[in-house]
């Protein structure tokens, strides 16, 4: 049984999407349910990961049913190809795991994941003219390295700034470096305080000029989930 995420039981009927084949289904009790796929076996899944592009339309699909739940109520989202040998084995695990899962979900309830990327402003590197030489030639590559230095020393500088100021203005944040050398910084807020964000993020543009900033739509909590 495929499943896609944990929610509270709706009061009010959500519109369920198309899933990764077919229409998703809630099931579980009066308090805890999951958004499921009933019909999409793991032989199946297995199946449609042979071929990149069924892979990929898959990955999405999937990424998109959580969005579209997300955009209604509070979720607990799961990875890709989260699946259960039936629907009893389900059952079983929202049984064990209530206490937990319904305390992520009331910690959740109104808030949403932002990605704050800071990527680096580059100076233009000066070359040194051919005709340089000698003692003027090493004096210029010694300027060129002392500025990029001090490139760096400013870059560091105002992204700690950033983290500090961040502490301040959002519930959590969680620092990534990736492999460029662009720097992601997951911030969990209340979603109702976006626009001051959106305010407060322009105010650090302003004061950083070794840095561009900017901010992604609101998502569910991934990088704040501990199961």
């Amino acid at each position: 049984m495929y499943t896609y995420a944990f929610l509270t039981h709706p009061t009010t009927p959500l519109a369920l999407p198309e899933g990764i084949e077919d229409q998703v289904q809630i099931v579980g009790t009066d308090s805890l349910c999951a958004a499921v796929e009933p019909e999409l076996s793991e032989t199946r899944l297995s199946l449609l990961q042979e071929k990149d592009e069924t892979l990929m339309q898959a990955v999405m699909a999937h990424d998109r049913v959580i969005r579209e739940l997300f955009l209604q109520t509070t979720i607990l989202p799961l990875r890709f190809g989260t699946h259960f040998a039936s629907l009893q084995g389900l059952l079983t695990h929202l049984d064990v795991r209530q206490q937990e899962y319904l305390e992520a979900l009331s910690r959740f309830d109104g808030k949403a994941e932002y990605t704050l990327k800071l990527t680096p402003v580059e100076t233009p590197e000066q070359s040194v003219p051919p005709e340089v030489k000698g003692k003027d030639y090493f004096l210029a590559k010694k300027k060129q390295f002392q500025t990029h230095l001090e490139q760096k020393t400013l870059q560091q500088t105002e992204q700690t700034m950033i983290l500090q100021q961040l502490a301040k203005v959002c519930l959590q944040y969680r620092f990534s470096n990736s492999q460029s050398d662009q720097t992601r910084i997951y911030l969990l807020i209340h979603r109702e305080e976006a626009s001051q964000l959106v305010e407060q993020i322009q105010h650090w543009q302003n004061q950083c000029s070794s840095w561009k900033l900017s901010l992604g739509e609101a998502l569910p909590p991934y990088h704040f989930l501990s199961h």
